[in-house]
């Protein structure tokens, strides 16, 4: 199986060996070399986390789809303490009305099959030294790419239907920024070091989404907890920070967004 064939199922059918010579099938393709193959435990059985390093940034190893990305609303049930945090939340001012499900339906992708590629993806994000117009080029004269929203967010769920990568659920007493003890701070089941922070925006290759943070707005302005942890949501897209990113106040802060650069394999 050539790695442009890999699947997400395929992927979890191996043992480290075959993952160990598919990391360095990868590695020898981009020109780069393996600094690590591993295992985690997820959804119930093990997944493999790679990591090539290229010129000195390193690399994780991102199957392909078929996939089901985005997150069913419908089928998701809030806890008692969820439901009473956003509550709270309404009563200052935030959010859309008194259905919790509707703010989620404004704010995440729906659920729906996708095919991505197989891809080398940054465990890093890293700034942007260019407006999001000039980005690519930027990134292609360093054989680099910017990522889809869908390479994106099936990269960060690695086939968690779930709101976050960890799980539905999010500390409730405590906000994510300053908490370095919190489930954003692990690295996820790919081995990526993503939605870790609200303060980071990370862009794609389009203009409908920014993923992984929403530059410290709900914080910021006080949003409320489940709120504030919302923006690391696998499937959030944040369509309020698109329209400053891709708007007129956003051209000249190009160093407050973030990308995470893609090698095609």
């Amino acid at each position: 199986m050539s790695l442009a064939d890999l699947t997400l199922d395929h992927w979890r059918s191996f043992d480290l060996r075959t993952a160990q010579r598919a990391a360095r099938e990868a590695a020898d393709l981009v020109g780069g070399r393996v600094t690590a193959v591993d295992s985690v435990e997820h959804l119930g059985s093990p997944l493999h986390r790679v990591r090539i390093d290229r010129e000195g940034q390193e690399f994780a190893l991102i199957p392909g789809g078929p996939v089901e990305l985005g997150f069913d609303v419908d089928a998701w049930q809030p806890t008692a303490e969820q439901s009473a945090d956003y509550a709270r939340s309404l009563e200052a001012g935030f959010g859309l009305g008194g259905d919790l499900r509707a703010y989620l339906a404004q704010m995440l992708s729906p659920r729906r099959s996708v095919t991505p590629a197989t891809v080398l993806m940054a465990v890093e994000d890293e700034r942007l030294t260019e407006i999001p117009a000039d980005t690519p080029a930027e990134l292609e004269a360093r054989g680099l790419r910017m990522p889809t929203s869908d390479e994106w967010e099936h990269a960060c769920g690695a086939g968690a239907g779930t709101l976050f990568r960890w799980g539905d659920e999010c500390p409730l007493d405590r906000i994510p920024y300053g908490d370095r003890t919190g489930p954003h701070n692990l690295l996820n089941a790919f081995g990526l070091h993503i939605a870790y922070d609200t303060y980071r925006a990370e862009l794609t290759s389009e203009g409908t989404a920014v993923h992984g943070g929403d530059g410290g707005e709900s914080v910021c302005g006080g949003y409320g907890t489940l709120l504030a942890w919302l923006p690391l949501a696998t499937a959030n897209r944040n369509p309020s920070m698109v329209e400053f990113v891709y708007g007129p106040e956003g051209e000249d802060m190009c160093d407050d967004f973030s990308v995470r650069p893609v090698l095609t394999l």
